[in-house]
């Protein structure tokens, strides 16, 4: 078990050369920047604002690294597909991304954050693309289920699916940050990711 008591921020990387290199497992969370990332972080470890959560989406091209029980990493990736930034903070926010999925370090599992509420957006079928193409397991966790009616939730779960043109076995798991629907689901595919490693 992981004991999420015991979380620890331990840095905000800009650069590769930012990058923990002790060989922990890590799991990485991605999404749009009003998807409610933070907000889901915060409900997996208990905590009202442990990782941040802003009013203005867009503002961090950081990844930030929380050690969880000295066993793990949860990496939050920079949001991504905010229209307000820069072509410049763009630019940064890609070639981040690229040195992160390049470095052959422990990303051991993806999370791909998006809204169940509305199709995945281009940039969202990208994010996806990134994450198939490192070969690392990865599911999405379709948040903000607590918006949307019990009639709706196959269909959106389908919609996800085919948009982000996944393949069979990358799960699709319904998830309320607000309520914490989806977390003990979510919880047990990092544990079996983490133990696989050892």
């Amino acid at each position: 078990m992981l004991n999420l008591h015991l979380v620890e921020f331990v840095r905000s990387a800009v650069k590769t050369a930012d990058f923990p290199k002790d060989n922990l497992p890590q799991i990485a969370f991605a999404g749009k920047s009003n998807v409610g990332k933070s907000s889901t972080i915060n409900r997996l470890l208990n905590r009202k604002n442990f990782a941040r959560v802003g009013n203005a989406p867009g503002k961090t091209i950081h990844i930030n690294f929380f050690e969880i029980d000295k066993k793990v990493y949860f990496v939050d990736l920079p949001g991504y597909g905010y229209a307000k930034v820069s072509k410049k903070e763009r630019d940064r926010w890609g070639k981040l991304m690229d040195e992160y999925f390049a470095s052959d370090d422990t990303l051991t599992l993806g999370f791909q954050i998006v809204d169940i509420r509305h199709k995945p957006t281009a940039d969202d079928v990208t994010m996806a693309n990134w994450f198939l193409q490192t070969g690392v397991p990865f599911a999405i966790i379709a948040n903000k289920l607590d918006k949307i009616k019990k009639s709706q939730l196959e269909s959106s779960l389908q919609t996800i699916r085919t948009t982000l043109h996944l393949p069979e076995d990358v799960p699709v798991i319904p998830f309320s940050a607000e309520k914490g629907n989806g977390k003990d689901e979510v919880l047990a595919l990092i544990l079996e990711h983490i133990h696989e490693e050892k």
